[in-house]
Formats: structure tokens, sequence, C-alpha cells
């Protein structure tokens, strides 16, 4: 390999490896966020002391979360003008304003309400507490808003000309924030959130409750966590339909590596569950079919034709190796997630949804599973899109910056060092909340926040000691 090659390599895998890292808290925060609005409007509603004693735990684990993602979102806007400087020239006109808005509306709504939310309970008025929840869980959503709207038209650009220099330039708004992907790749990662967010809220519940089972807090977390899982499954796994018959239009490269499609079928393509795909090769080892099925699902029709890899150059095939499994491990989650949704179902109609040791167990088992299927969703999505970064316009070795191998591996070295140890310790405190079962009287997060100017100490060292006004004579002085 050349120096050049090996340069490209790394700087996909350090953007690889923050994005892996980043994803995971946002998909837990915006899912968390509305959760917590939730409970809230719960407790003003019912007055019931058990919704409070929940907000106020989640709440705690909410702000870390919250705080890993905002830190670990923040390394990767440096890398598009280090290691991706050509990608952020030539489509910088198009995804720079739509980050901007992202930070201007929904990160400006979520800091300006944050410190109330936190803070603010026994502060302000409980209306006014409740809208600044509601506040930071729409900011949460407006962030994957624009977000998702940026990735979305890198997939499937539109709306966009192209100056005398090599720019993609705005030509329509509307058409570049809502292309043609757009829609499904939000509603599909919204749902991923919320489920995510159901698998570790009812992880919690079944932990607590295998410890024990009278515990009203667990009790109703766990409750809450299988009727929204019960819901959202089913729901997810129809968007995801969708979304591949919406790629299947206009990524057909990207389906063919998730099938397994190395060939064309002409009277109807089978739907492969296992196998060893080999690139080189262009075939699947060892393939189990089911015959007509995938024709069935991309198509609505058995016998309905299918085009396979055949039918596109090789140097813009995707690795199909990484897309065919990371595709499996997500559907296959998927499946598993719905599983447990409708055991939840059978076991609440059984009046045993707190005496299942069973059921608690899976729950706690498939309480990480969410982030993993979230990981893998994303890596069938952008490895999919290889050889691209915009699809069909510009290639990933045409948009990195002229970076020698050993700078590029330094800082990766150096993210890969940083990250493990500071959102590995994140990581570890989240988990040691998570530990200490709900209870009455739940402190919540602080009252106070930290003062990074130090605060005075006199009032401290005789609370009724006026504080100086600046107003006294010198006499007073």
């Amino acid at each position: 390999m050349t120096m050049d090659f090996d340069a490209l390599i790394l700087a996909r895998m350090q953007f690889a490896f923050t994005v892996a890292f980043h994803i995971v808290f946002p998909a837990f925060s915006i899912g968390l966020a509305s959760y917590l609005a939730v409970l809230e409007a719960l407790w003003l509603k019912t007055g019931r002391e058990l919704y409070l004693n929940l907000f106020k735990y989640w709440l705690k684990i909410f702000a870390v979360a919250f705080g890993m993602g905002v830190v670990s979102g923040l390394v990767m806007s440096y890398q598009f003008g280090t290691n991706w400087s050509v990608f952020s020239d030539k489509a910088g006109p198009v995804i720079g304003p739509l980050m901007a808005y992202e930070v201007l509306s929904a990160f400006f709504l979520e800091a300006g309400f944050l410190g109330v939310m936190l803070f603010g309970l026994n502060r302000v008025g409980k209306k006014l507490h409740f809208l600044a929840t509601l506040m930071v869980a729409i900011g949460t959503f407006a962030s994957a808003f624009w977000i998702l709207s940026v990735n979305s038209w890198m997939q499937t650009p539109q709306g966009y000309a192209i100056n005398e220099v090599g720019q993609f330039i705005p030509a329509d708004w509307f058409k570049i924030v809502f292309n043609p992907s757009f829609p499904y790749r939000l509603a599909h990662m919204l749902l991923a959130a919320y489920l995510t967010t159901g698998l570790v809220v009812g992880a919690v519940g079944a932990w607590h409750l295998m410890k024990e089972r009278t515990n009203k807090g667990a009790r109703k977390m766990f409750a809450m966590a299988m009727g929204m899982i019960l819901v959202a499954a089913p729901v997810q796994i129809f968007i995801g339909d969708m979304h591949g018959l919406n790629t299947l239009e206009h990524q057909p490269a990207k389906v063919m590596a998730m099938e397994g499609h190395f060939e064309s079928h002409p009277d109807g393509a089978p739907l492969i569950l296992f196998g060893l795909p080999d690139r080189e090769a262009a075939t699947v080892h060892g393939a189990v079919e089911v015959p007509k099925l995938s024709s069935l699902i991309l198509k609505h029709d058995p016998n309905a034709p299918l085009a396979g890899l055949d039918t596109i150059a090789r140097a813009d095939w995707p690795p199909v190796e990484i897309v065919f499994w990371s595709f499996r491990v997500m559907v296959g989650l998927g499946m598993a997630m719905l599983l447990l949704g409708l055991w939840g179902l059978y076991a609440r109609l059984r009046k045993r949804l707190y005496d299942a040791p069973w059921l608690h167990r899976f729950a706690l088992i498939m309480g990480p599973m969410g982030f993993v299927a979230v990981l893998a969703g994303w890596i069938t999505t952008e490895v999919g899109r290889q050889p691209w970064t915009v699809y069909g316009l510009l290639r990933t070795a045409d948009s990195a910056a002229p970076l020698a191998a050993p700078a590029v591996a330094s800082s990766l070295a150096a993210f890969a060092v940083v990250y493990f140890t500071v959102f590995g310790a994140g990581v570890f405190y989240i988990l040691r909340l998570m530990s200490h079962a709900p209870h009455r009287g739940e402190p919540g997060v602080a009252e106070t926040p930290i003062r990074t100017a130090g605060i005075t100490p006199a009032p401290a060292i005789d609370p009724d000691r006026p504080i100086p006004t600046g107003e006294e004579t010198d006499h007073e002085r």
C-alpha cells in the first residue's frame, strides 16, 4: 500500500472511531429527554411522588450522558477541517449552513433550558420547569433533524448546483433539507433512540426487580419500558422496510451489498440468511437461502427481477463483507427487541410482569443491545455509501486532506487514549448511578451548580453578615 492510501485508511478509521463513540450518547439522550418529559408530565397530572422520584433518578443519568455527547461531538467538527479539508471545501456551502442551523436552533435551545431543567426544580414554578424539560426534549429532536438532514443529503444529494471551482452550492434549500432519504432516515433514527432508551430503562428496572420485586420505582420503569418496546419495535421494523425500499431506489449498490447479491436474479432473488461473502470471488460461500424471499421483501413480488453487483463497476462496489454482516446484526437485534416486547405483553396479560425472572434476565441482556443495533445501522449506512462521500458525485479518496500517514496515526492514537479514558470513566459513573435503586426522596441533581469563578467566602463565614454593595462610606468600610 502507498503512503497516501495508508493516510486515507487512517483518516477513515479516525472518523469511524469518533463517530462510534459519539453516536451512542445522542441516541441515549434523545430518548431519555423524552422519557423525562413523560415522567414529569405524569407527576404534574397525578401528583404521585413515584414519578418525581423516577424523574430525579434518570435526570442525573441524563446530565452525564448529555455532557459526554456534546464533548464527543465537538471533535468530529474539527476533523472536517483537518483530515477532510477537500470535502469541506467542495461540500461546505451546502453542509456548513445546515450544521450551523443545528447549533443556532437545537444546541442553543438545549443550552438555554438545560440549566433550568437540571437545577431549577425547586427554584422555578412546576409549569415553567416542565416547559424547560420539554424544550430540552425538543432540542434533542431538532439536533437529530439537522444532523440527519446533512447525512441524508450526502446519501441522496439534490437541490444543488456546481460552481466554476467545483463546489456544491445550494440551488433549492427545501430540496436539500428534505432530500429523498431524509424522512425515512429521521424516523428510523428517532425510533432507534427510543428503543435504545427503552432497553436501558427496562434493563435497569429488571436488575432491581431481580434483587427486590417490591421496589415501586423498578416496577414502574420496567412496565413503561416494556410498553415502549412493544409499540416501537414493530413500527421500527415497518419504517426499516420503507427505508430499505427507498435505499433500493436511490442507492442500489448498498442494498446489493446488504443482501449479498453479487449476481442478478431475473426470476426472483433469494434471501441469503447467512453465509461468507467474498468480494474478490464475487460470491457468498456456504449461503443459507430462502428462495425468492428477497424479491418479495424488496419488490413485493416473489418473481420480480433484482439486479446484482455484476451490473455495477467493481470500483463502485462498497465493502460487501462489512455491510452484509452489519445489516444482519441490526436486523437480528430488531427481531430480538420485538420478541422482548411480545414476551413482556404476555407476562403483563398473565399478571406476572414483575414475577418473571427469565423475562427479567432477557431484558437485562438486551439492555446494551440498542447501542449495538445503532452502531450496526450506522456502519451499514456509512460503509454501504462507499466509495463515495457525496453519493455518486464525490469519492472518498478525493475528499481527504493531503496529510501524511504518521500525522493521522498520531492523532488517532491520541483520540483512542483520551476517549477510552474519559468516556470510559463517564460510562462507569453512569453504571454506578444505575446500580442504586430508585427510592422515596430521590435527591436528583445537586441543587447548586458549580461556580467556576469561585464563591465569596464571607457569607459562609458569617451568614448574618451583610454582603457589601459598594456604596458604603469610607468610615463604614
